[in-house]
């Protein structure tokens, strides 16, 4: 094959990418505003749409029959039936969720499992897609993302530290990759979920954004400049709840030199209403108008160390978007104006300036939408790349 002719298919599968991505990311629409965004002409768009569809990638549907203006264009969306398997182990249990091209989850489930080992995510991930096999029939499935709550080297995937799991220097993508013969993506949950939530949640139209999300294990986030998620030197930036904790009265203090996580805590709002254990919808339940004066007083206090703590966020990083999920959406939501306007009034004028707040728009499915993004991204690459084959 001529130079020519590898340069001519190579711009053609990086325009075939550019196209999906588009269409997987931004959602279904015409052919004719695929050539305004992309600024590829018509004929061009026309051939890579047709070469999406023959490989089962995109589907066409007929356009707005309301349409009355010029040609009609067909509406271009990404197929239901290309999926990809999100997976976060936690410290209770394991949620897997199969999520097609364009973030919608099709099947979800969740196992409950203490603490568990690597061996029972793969036994119980393994377990949860066989019984999936009717309902994903027909489907492609191309690989599985695992969002891991804990420090996840980028270079291999290599679980460095996951505390609450403990698990330590520990490899779960081969073995996992093995057992269900798909590709395997492995990275922190907190940074998947800031990637879900800017490219189908509350942060969809901003490049500049700061994610902290508060689960079981603890606070972790997510931050993105300029568009790209940024992972740091090792792929291990956005450790928020590890950050020191802004407390200007010594009275809400309840660790010693204790980090944000140990005073924003999950487990210290769940004692102050009285559960043992709650999902996110159960707690903020808890916290409403009949909350006794514990859980309101702990929440008061939980919501002024967090909001003078993102203060530091603002000033240092000047996102346009503050989004919040978990447990920490809900103590914002408790009183969203009264929050917003007090991560604002401590921050630099100029920095919060253009600052929005938002609590996380994908709930509980934003970390198996964020595992499963990862995995898309070798299909995006070059969508008519072959699946590999992986065998034991």
């Amino acid at each position: 094959m001529s130079e020519r002719a590898t340069t001519v298919e190579g711009v053609r599968r990086t325009n075939l990418g550019e196209v999906l991505r588009l269409v997987h990311h931004s959602g279904p629409r015409s052919r004719a505003v695929i050539t305004a965004e992309t600024g590829l002409n018509r004929s061009t768009v026309s051939d890579l749409v047709s070469r999406l569809a023959e490989a089962g990638l995109v589907d066409e549907h007929d356009p707005d029959p309301t349409r009355r203006v010029g040609r009609p264009s067909p509406i271009v969306a990404p197929s239901r039936d290309v999926v990809a398997i999100g997976i976060n182990p936690e410290i209770d249990a394991i949620e897997i969720g199969a999520v097609s091209l364009g973030g919608a989850v099709r099947r979800r489930e969740r196992i409950a499992v203490a603490r568990p080992d690597i061996d029972e995510v793969i036994e119980v991930v393994a377990g949860v897609i066989d019984g999936w096999r009717d309902d994903l029939a027909g489907c492609r499935v191309v690989g599985a993302g695992v969002a891991v709550p804990g420090l996840v080297r980028a270079v291999d995937g290599i679980v460095r530290l996951a505390p609450h799991l403990d698990w330590r220097d520990a490899e779960i993508a081969g073995p996992l990759a093995a057992a269900l013969g798909l590709p395997v993506a492995v990275g922190n949950d907190a940074s998947y979920g800031a990637r879900a939530e800017r490219v189908c949640g509350a942060a969809r139209e901003h490049a500049d954004v700061v994610y902290l999300n508060g689960g079981a294990s603890g606070i972790g986030g997510g931050l993105i400049l300029h568009g790209q998620l940024i992972g740091g030197a090792g792929g291990y930036a956005g450790e928020w709840g590890q950050t020191a904790a802004c407390i200007a009265d010594a009275r809400d203090r309840r660790v010693d030199d204790g980090v944000l996580e140990d005073e924003v805590n999950r487990a210290r709002l769940l004692a102050s209403t009285g559960l043992g254990w709650a999902d996110d919808d159960e707690l903020a339940r808890a916290l409403g108008d009949s909350a006794g004066v514990q859980a309101r007083e702990e929440a008061a206090r939980q919501r002024r160390i967090l909001a003078a703590t993102l203060r530091n966020a603002v000033n240092v990083l000047n996102p346009s978007m503050i989004v919040l999920g978990g447990f920490l959406a809900v103590l914002r939501d408790l009183d969203r104006e009264s929050f917003d306007d007090a991560v604002l009034a401590q921050a630099l004028a100029a920095s919060a300036e253009n600052l929005q707040l938002a609590s996380a728009a994908l709930g509980a499915d934003r970390l198996l939408i964020g595992a499963a993004d990862a995995a898309f991204d070798r299909l995006l690459a070059d969508p008519l790349a072959p699946d590999p084959v992986l065998t034991e």
